[in-house]
């Protein structure tokens, strides 16, 4: 019995099984305490480290660690941060999953994630202050612009207003929108830049993989 149900696991789409283990980990994360440490080991710290910072057990040190290009892609730093990535990646990742195979999917989500993290890095050690980073939005930007590259006049309704409007008008507004908050710094404690670095990654391979914008 145990074997059947390892099995149906296993036949379950790797969207299902990001959309669960991205749930059960911000599960974890509000188990009291335990939040620090995964805050502290899974979060996207800035390179240049260890810092210091206080946490309920005293000072900790804090530093970056090459696993927390993937593992911060699963904590998320509040309910609607969470529904809204898990939402776009239902959305976008599912019809993508279906299309190309849980293969090629998982690639183009994990590279997007990665690059994603190191475009944030890029940033945040350049910067005065010390943040983590975490949230599936890298990827899920990434998704994004390939939904809109795949299916360029498939309507979609926004949530915040309720406008439908083509794919390819979403991202590119969508894109020009991160651009100019990441640039403007019209709203800090947002990696409007990592999100624009998952958009990069994923141009970047939907591009190897044989797309051409301008032909």
């Amino acid at each position: 019995m145990m074997a059947n149900q390892l099995k149906r696991f296993d036949q379950l789409p790797l969207t299902y099984i990001l959309l669960i283990a991205n749930g059960v980990m911000y599960l974890l994360q509000q188990l009291g305490s335990s939040w620090e440490p995964i805050l502290r080991w899974m979060a996207l710290w800035p390179m240049g480290g260890p810092f210091s910072a206080g946490s309920s057990t005293g000072v900790v040190a804090i530093q970056f660690f090459p696993w927390q290009l993937v593992t911060y892609g699963f904590l998320h730093g509040s309910m609607a941060h969470l529904f809204f990535n898990m939402l776009a990646l239902y959305m976008f990742g599912l019809p993508l999953e279906r299309l190309w195979g849980s293969q090629r999917f998982s690639l183009y989500y994990f590279v997007c994630l990665i690059g994603a993290g190191l475009v944030q890095l890029l940033i945040a050690s350049n910067s005065a202050q010390v943040y983590p980073t975490l949230g599936a939005s890298g990827a899920v930007f990434g998704l994004l612009l390939a939904y809109g590259v795949t299916w360029p006049n498939n309507r979609i309704m926004l949530l915040f207003p309720p406008i439908p409007m083509k794919a390819k008008v979403f991202v590119i507004l969508f894109g020009a929108i991160e651009l100019f908050m990441g640039v403007t710094g019209a709203m800090p404690g947002i990696a409007h830049f990592a999100h624009l670095g998952g958009m990069l990654f994923g141009a970047a391979i939907l591009y190897y993989w044989g797309w051409r914008p301008f032909r």
